[in-house]
């Protein structure tokens, strides 16, 4: 069983940055494919972006496009999300989740491995 731990969220105002991270507690983490999704109050929980295990292609949704860059560091066993220009309806618990055989879905049914979640708040 994989546990993964976000961390970096926090209170910002809107066009500013933050960098979350993700730590796995097993190497076996570099054969994952690996995303972010979040979940603001009220809403289900939505695809942000995605990083293969193989090759290091990366998705993203439409709505966070040009804004925000996922990558891996397999060596530490660790996803980062790196949020530039934030927006109000970015607040959110954004949460890093793996998907263990590589099925190349959006779909947070198709994650195996979640991690607990961490507050991100854009103020005006």
């Amino acid at each position: 069983q994989v546990q993964l731990v976000e961390s970096g969220g926090g209170l910002v105002q809107a066009g500013g940055s933050l960098r979350l991270s993700c730590v796995a507690s097993e190497s076996t983490f570099s054969r994952y494919a690996m995303a972010w999704f979040r979940q603001a109050p009220g809403k289900e929980r939505e695809f942000v972006a995605r990083i293969t295990w193989s090759t290091g292609n990366t998705y993203y949704a439409d709505s966070v496009k040009g804004r925000f860059t996922i990558s891996r560091d397999n060596a530490k066993n660790t996803v980062y999300l790196q949020m530039n220009a934030l927006k109000r309806e970015d607040t959110a618990v954004y949460y890093c989740a793996a998907d263990r055989v590589g099925r190349g879905s959006f779909s947070p049914n198709a994650y195996d491995y979640w991690g607990q979640g961490t507050q991100v708040t854009v103020s005006d």
